[in-house]
């Protein structure tokens, strides 16, 4: 379909530096058009090719001319015979970039298929003034199939390093979540806002929505994220299989979930699709029986999944610490025989409004996984994820902090760090407790527990000497309250 007549423009094709965000790389194509004020009050276009392999399109823009009120509406249509066939959005003069792919896209804009062929920016000229000429300017950028979904926000919600509280299993309208209705009278299900806004009122730096085999969620985050400039929003799913359930952090995707299938013939199968979307991987409760009243819910695998295509485990799911459905003893298991999975927690959140307290669905970041991140953005929070710089606090507090390191000579490393050193030479491992009086310090060597002691009141701090056996060993902590309750969840630093 055509408006009127095809503009002068100038397409420059730029080198594209694989792996790298649209602000952080030249641009794939610009577009440049001179707009006279004859122009005032018509509608132009801007072609331009997009190649096979390309998952997500980013265009920003500007234009001169905006101190003479001079005003350049901007739309997308992508390929397609009919203006119905090529709309992919208008978001008229209240943005300067847009974002668009099968999956997710800017408000204004529709997540459709990034198909090859050629495209068109649809501008409208609201206004410009009788002797002016407005220079526009895009910068389109793609991304391609190799790049894992679509980028994450160009600035990060807080760009210091340091300790941030999050809730990573949570579920609404777009799965299983529900709610009371605004009656009070019926259960509905339960709008995405409510839950996120419980999030933020409980003071969460990050929550991941993780529903159950779908991402039809993933475009309202992004449609929500500018509201919540305080709660960073990580897209989730949780892969709901009849053999267990795991939760794939930054999959904005869908995946094939069918395993024991002929497409999907195991749960390697599985975790290779969400490897290959760049997601980050935890087994979920993976201890509770499998049955009518959790279907799938039991971590069982036929065959064995590859633990080295796993990054984490929910070792505490809403209020199940230390039952015999709690993760933990899984936990173990898996790092005696040598596999680095980082815990974490989750609250399994599927209604706001429920005042239960056990069983789940529980309450809004209880459990609150704490991770040390070198920023407040997705990237951050995955990548400390994947370190292992995290404790798990079981009680949802805002406060309670627990941190390890472990020294050898000059080298210290934090928890899910490595620290190497020769038999019979003696590393020092400090503790530091924050906000947990009267509580208890247990230190935990391959799964036993070895020397217990009071947290200090005076200094918070606690050192103990660990000597090198010429094995591979891990140590870690874990902090019980004053009534012996188990508080803070500590990850391994591993000894080499």
């Amino acid at each position: 379909m055509r408006f009127g007549l095809l503009p002068a423009l100038l397409l420059l094709c730029a080198g594209v530096a694989a792996h790298t965000y649209a602000a952080e790389r030249a641009p794939d194509v610009i577009l440049r058009d001179a707009i006279p004020d004859t122009a005032f009050r018509t509608y132009r276009l801007l072609p331009f090719d997009v190649p096979e392999g390309v998952k997500a399109i980013e265009v920003r823009f500007d234009y001169t001319g905006r101190e003479a009120r001079t005003t350049i509406d901007v739309g997308l249509l992508g390929p397609g015979e009919t203006f119905d066939a090529e709309f992919r959005g208008w978001s008229g003069g209240n943005k300067r970039s847009f974002i668009l792919s099968s999956s997710d896209a800017t408000p204004s804009y529709l997540a459709s298929p990034v198909t090859p062929g050629r495209w068109q920016l649809l501008l409208g000229v609201p206004n410009i003034r009788k002797g002016q000429t407005s220079e526009f300017t895009a910068q389109v950028y793609f991304q391609r199939d190799d790049a894992n979904g679509m980028p994450t926000p160009e600035a990060p919600l807080r760009a210091e390093a340091g300790w941030y509280r999050g809730d990573l299993h949570m579920h609404s309208a777009h799965s299983d979540g529900s709610c009371s209705s605004k009656s009070g009278e019926k259960r509905v299900p339960c709008p995405l806002f409510l839950t996120l806004d419980a999030a933020a009122d409980r003071g969460l730096d990050f929550v991941a929505v993780t529903e159950h085999n779908t991402s039809s969620h993933v475009k309202e985050l992004t449609a929500l994220q500018p509201y919540f400039d305080k709660t960073l929003l990580i897209p989730g799913m949780e892969m709901t299989t009849f053999q267990g359930h795991a939760n794939a952090f930054n999959l904005r995707e869908p995946v094939d979930f069918r395993v024991s299938s002929t497409q999907v013939p195991d749960w390697n199968s599985l975790l290779r699709q969400a490897q290959a979307k760049g997601a980050l991987v935890s087994i979920n409760h993976p201890r509770v029986p499998t049955g009518e009243a959790c279907m799938g819910c039991g971590w069982s695998p036929n065959p064995a999944a590859d633990m080295s295509l796993l990054q984490a485990v929910e070792v505490v799911n809403g209020y199940d610490v230390e039952s015999q459905t709690a993760g933990i003893p899984f936990w173990h298991e898996q790092l005696q025989k040598g596999h680095r999975l980082t815990a974490i927690g989750g609250s399994d959140t599927h209604d706001i409004t429920s005042k239960n307290v056990f069983p789940p669905p529980g309450r809004m970041g209880v459990p609150t996984t704490v991770v040390y991140a070198r920023e407040l953005s997705i990237d951050g929070i995955v990548e400390g994820i994947r370190s292992g710089n995290v404790f798990v606090d079981t009680a949802g507090t805002r406060d309670r902090k627990l941190n390890l390191t472990a020294t050898h000579k000059q080298v210290t490393v934090s928890m899910g760090g490595e620290l190497s050193f020769p038999a019979k030479q003696t590393a020092t491992f400090t503790v530091r407790v924050e906000q947990l009086i009267n509580g208890t310090i247990e230190v935990i060597r391959d799964g036993a527990v070895t020397q217990r002691t009071d947290v200090p009141a005076a200094t918070h701090s606690w050192s103990f000497k660990e000597t090198s056996d010429g094995k591979r060993h891990w140590i870690r902590i874990d902090v019980r309250d004053g009534e012996g309750k188990l508080a803070l969840i500590g990850n391994p630093i591993y000894v080499k």
